[in-house]
């Protein structure tokens, strides 16, 4: 019975891919709004230091990057969209940095679950490089998933609780807006 019971729930569980575009609070807003998306967490991955805290990977010393972990429903939201909204809302072109959030914590990363998403991802990268979408060469890494840390619970939807604060309304807001724009047909 054991085995029938993982099996049903291999079979009805969703995709997960962990993206790391700067802030995850920026990320976690956009995917938020977009059809599809049935969990999201904030937390950490690719780092050495186990269960970090949010003060230890803003160091910069730990290895991680901030990351949003993304689950979503492959009848409503292909793999490919998932990634068109992540290019479409990070700069891919800057090296361990987003705007004025600097170091290795704010990479551009897609940490990927099977070799399927690291050749789709791939294929992605390679088509909007082919494409110039970008002026400058895309420098977003791709790695195994290794542990995720589930960031502290105050990270959790951070701006839907607090899109008044200045970063929030500065850096967030205008993201939110470009994304509204561009995937209105594809908003929740």
């Amino acid at each position: 019975m054991h085995e029938e019971q993982e099996m049903n729930q291999l079979l009805h569980s969703k995709p997960v891919i962990t993206l790391g575009g700067g802030c995850f609070w920026c990320l976690e807003a956009v995917y938020t709004e977009l059809q599809g998306v049935v969990k999201l967490v904030s937390g950490y991955a690719g780092g050495t230091l186990a269960n970090p805290t949010y003060q230890q990977v803003c160091s910069g010393n730990t290895g991680h990057a901030e990351v949003v972990q993304v689950t979503f429903d492959p009848e409503v939201v292909t793999f490919q969209e998932i990634l068109g909204v992540f290019f479409s809302i990070h700069d891919p072109t800057t090296l361990d940095r987003q705007g004025a959030d600097v170091g290795t914590q704010y990479r551009s990363v897609i940490f990927y679950e099977s070799e399927a998403q690291k050749e789709a991802a791939e294929q992605f990268i390679a088509e909007i490089t082919a494409e110039r979408i970008f002026p400058a060469s895309i420098v977003t890494e791709l790695s195994p998933l290794g542990t995720f840390y589930e960031a502290e619970d105050y990270h959790q939807d951070y701006y839907q609780y607090n899109s008044q604060q200045p970063y929030c309304r500065a850096v967030i807001t205008p993201k939110v807006a470009k994304f509204r724009k561009a995937y209105a047909k594809k908003l929740k």
